[in-house]
């Protein structure tokens, strides 16, 4: 692995941990989405710092940044764009959404119905935007993070099956350690207020060329066919086990092989092992896999099934 090319990430990964305290396997978790091309939601209560680290990645980055507040009432072309007439041209002039950037921050996205929702299924997909039949690339580096609120159902529309496959991972942000708290307060109390403009006093550690040439070398990863088998095991296993009434797809078979390399990447290794596998298992398949009624039921949590699941799957030497 050549240093010039990890050293970048490296920074940014540290500047992170300093900025958005006590969360740092979330920090390593969203590294391995990036140099894997993949989508993220975040799921959280409100306050855990979600709007901060994609903010803090992408003042980072020095990539282009946009947020939108998702609600019941923003339409398709709030998100997507739309062809405005202009009087004096009389000629129509393309009006481009937020869509149209290298990170993308969804906030709350399962408050804005299902129409809305599907407008960034292409755009996540296939990395464009057909709008009036003209079909419009994206940046190459186009990063959908999505957050969500756990814990409130009123007004809320559950994201389907189709928009959900489209996310690599699905993390889950918790309260950090007591240790971690005290610093925030530290931090806290010597200025730091993350919904100010202190956002603007992060340093640019690294840039959208450094993190595309790291997902080059991430290419580089090489995977043995028994690795290859063992996550065709663990998919198909998914569709046949007892807990789950929908499982893996090949999107998520190809996704996970691709985040797999992604990781052993970060680790400084060239090759992926089993244990890059397993550890993505629920990031990658919580969102993915639905639960049989009796399972929901007697309450299984979706982390407990697939990691019995994952442990049915006789593991390669």
């Amino acid at each position: 692995m050549a240093n010039e090319t990890k050293t970048p990430l490296q920074r940014l990964s540290q500047q992170l941990n300093q900025i958005v305290v006590g969360q740092a396997a979330i920090i390593e978790q969203l590294f391995v989405a990036l140099l894997s091309g993949g989508h993220i939601i975040l799921e959280g209560v409100p306050g855990t710092g979600k709007t901060l680290l994609v903010k803090a990645i992408a003042r980072s980055l020095q990539a282009d940044f946009r947020r939108v507040q998702l609600t019941p009432d923003i339409l398709p072309a709030d998100i997507l764009g739309t062809n405005i007439f202009d009087l004096g041209s009389r000629n129509f002039t393309l009006k481009r959404g937020p869509v149209f950037t290298e990170i993308l921050l969804a906030d709350e996205i399962n408050r804005t119905p299902p129409k809305t929702q599907a407008a960034l299924l292409e755009a996540m997909e296939e990395q464009q935007v057909t709008l009036d039949g003209e079909t419009l690339p994206l940046p190459e580096l186009f990063w959908t993070v999505a957050t969500q609120n756990p814990l409130e159902f009123e007004g809320t529309y559950p994201l389907p099956e189709a928009q959900l496959d489209r996310f690599l991972f699905k993390l889950v942000v918790t309260y950090p350690e007591a240790q971690a708290e005290r610093q925030m307060l530290l931090n806290a109390q010597q200025g730091f207020r993350a919904q100010r403009a202190d956002l603007a006093k992060i340093q640019p550690v690294a840039s959208v060329a450094d993190l595309l040439r790291a997902r080059q070398a991430v290419q580089q990863v090489r995977v043995g066919d028994e690795l290859i088998d063992y996550v065709l095991a663990l998919v198909q296993r998914s569709r046949q086990a007892a807990d789950f009434a929908l499982g893996a797809s090949p999107r998520a078979a190809i996704a996970w092989l691709q985040a797999s390399k992604a990781r052993a990447w970060l680790q400084g290794r060239d090759y992926i092992t089993p244990d890059d596998v397993k550890i993505l298992a629920a990031p990658l398949l919580r969102h993915r896999l639905l639960l049989e009624p009796e399972a929901q039921l007697d309450g299984v949590p979706i982390e407990q099934a697939i990691a019995a699941t994952i442990a049915q799957v006789p593991v390669p030497r």
